[in-house]
């Protein structure tokens, strides 16, 4: 297992080309939100086109669309009612806020049946695949799962400690061919044969809403082509450094994932220094 700092981050990161357009960032679609948790998606959309996405498209409940146009104009949407091009994006997220009823299985469902791009799970999108465990074995190739201790209990059974679990996450990633983000005080990322302990990050991050923005976060690497370990690499070393910046001017009680994502910018700086 591999510590990352940020000399392994600096290795990872590719500098944006000063010649490139929106469409050589990808188009990621976000699956999200709903009556309750449309916060979920505005989350996760707004930490996607922070991290570098040339383009995202929400995808919402029709009737929840105003809520979302009014908090980020820079977002595309479609609507959860209608059926889903896959064909027009480069990956996707499923999860935040999505709710755990028909609708959203179905969802889940049309995503492995259609998708054969490295996409992400989280949240009640991981709830479903451990209450519908055949859909594990149909999931993309590569796809990023991103559980904290209690949804990955859900999906793999009970565990007894920390080192077991882990060793659980290796094995699932080997047997279901992706990468596994095993969300706890030092994230553990493995794709079975590579693991990796983050070390950024803080206690302002135990709020609701840090996992959204996580999976934009990722998400928006996985858009730009990056390899989906890489990706989650990146992502959550980002993430937690922009969540330690945050720490400057609030305190771990105070800060709010809105904070941290206004500070993506200056932990993309601190790594291309």
């Amino acid at each position: 297992m591999k510590n990352i700092d940020i000399h392994t981050i600096q290795l990872l990161f590719k500098k944006r080309q000063p010649d490139s357009h929106k469409g050589n960032h990808g188009h990621a679609l976000l699956i999200a939100g709903s009556k309750d948790k449309m916060g979920a998606a505005i989350i996760s959309a707004k930490s996607s086109l922070r991290a570098g996405a040339g383009l995202v498209t929400v995808n919402v409940p029709k009737k929840e669309r105003a809520s979302l146009f009014a908090a980020l104009p820079e977002a595309m949407v479609t609507f959860r009612e209608d059926k889903t091009n896959w064909e027009k994006y480069t990956t996707v997220a499923i999860g935040p806020g999505l709710g755990t009823d028909k609708a959203g299985l179905q969802k889940v469902i049309s995503l492995t049946e259609n998708v054969k791009y490295p996409s992400l799970f989280d949240a009640d999108a991981l709830n479903l695949l451990a209450n519908n465990q055949l859909l594990l074995s149909k999931l993309p190739a590569k796809s990023i799962l991103t559980p904290h201790v209690k949804e990955f209990d859900r999906l793999f059974g009970n565990h007894t400690s920390e080192s077991v679990r882990r060793q659980t996450a290796i094995a699932k990633a080997i047997e279901l061919n992706c990468i596994i983000v095993l969300k706890e005080h030092r994230t553990f990322i493995t794709d079975g044969t590579s693991s990796f302990e983050n070390t950024t990050g803080n206690s302002g991050l135990a709020k609701g809403g840090s996992g959204d923005a996580l999976t934009g976060i990722i998400t928006a690497f996985l858009a730009q082509g990056y390899e989906p370990i890489n990706a989650a690499v990146l992502g959550v070393y980002l993430h937690g450094l922009a969540a330690d910046i945050t720490l400057q001017t609030q305190s771990p009680e105070s800060m709010l994932i809105t904070d941290v994502i206004e500070n993506l910018s200056k932990a993309f700086y601190q790594i291309q220094q």
